[in-house]
């Protein structure tokens, strides 16, 4: 078999949107490990502060994805784009039953508007052989009924959104990453107990009998971000756990 080397991003600037914990830190790296100039965004100067001295230093801004204003900020200034990579956007819970539905659509806001506010402001400094990757997620093939209804349909959206602007954007290719359970903070809001609860549940139904790494997640966005020939793609890293 022959072996395929890594994806030089040597001289490439890439822009990674939840870039201060997590996948997107994880993705920064990767890509920083292969030449990249690497600038993370996230809601806290504090958090990304801490990231760009973890790898080493590189570029912070902070803004919310959902805020126009502060994600148009983050382009200011900026000479070049040749890689946009959106991990932000957290988990929105409550049964719609119980929930003000307001409060509901922050899922949509964080997954569908934002990378709409970055994606509009990053355009001009994006080449021709640009590209973008979005945040999809499991719960657009396996939603869990347990009140991320919202959710669900922002990432199911996001890969509708992704087809779309593959042609609308064209030459510059925008794909999505949909990873599955991943061993990240995000879980930390259901506390400790429910978050042991819910790795070990979905260790024993997956097919790898496991749940991610946040690296796995990154090595295949730099793949996305480096596959001259792949767009409008959804890249499931998800263990096979959508099929059971």
């Amino acid at each position: 078999m022959p072996s395929f080397p890594p994806t030089s991003f040597q001289d490439a600037h890439v822009v990674i949107f939840g870039g201060s914990a997590g996948i997107g830190l994880a993705t920064a790296a990767a890509v920083k490990a292969r030449g990249a100039t690497v600038m993370l965004v996230g809601r806290t100067a504090e958090r990304l502060a801490a990231a760009s001295s973890q790898l080493g230093g590189v570029g912070t801004a902070v803004a919310d994805i959902a805020q126009r204003a502060e994600v148009e900020a983050v382009f200011e200034g900026l000479s070049r784009v040749d890689h946009l990579v959106i991990t932000a956007g957290g988990l929105q819970g409550g049964l719609l039953a119980e929930t003000d539905p307001d409060c509901l659509f922050k899922a949509v806001s964080e997954r569908i508007a934002g990378p709409l506010y970055a994606i509009k402001a990053a355009l001009p400094l994006l080449p021709s052989s640009g590209s973008i990757v979005l945040m999809g997620g499991l719960y657009s093939d396996r939603p869990p009924g347990n009140g991320a209804a919202t959710t669900a349909a922002a990432v199911r959206g996001v890969e509708a959104l992704a087809r779309a602007l593959a042609l609308e954007l064209k030459p510059i290719r925008v794909n999505v990453i949909a990873p599955g359970v991943i061993d990240t903070a995000l879980y930390d809001l259901f506390g400790a107990d429910a978050r042991a609860e819910i790795f070990d549940r979905t260790a024993k139904a997956s097919p790898v009998g496991r749940v991610g790494t946040p690296e796995e997640v990154a090595d295949a966005i730099a793949f996305l971000l480096g596959a001259g020939y792949v767009n409008g793609e959804v890249l499931h890293i998800d263990g096979g756990s959508r099929f059971v």
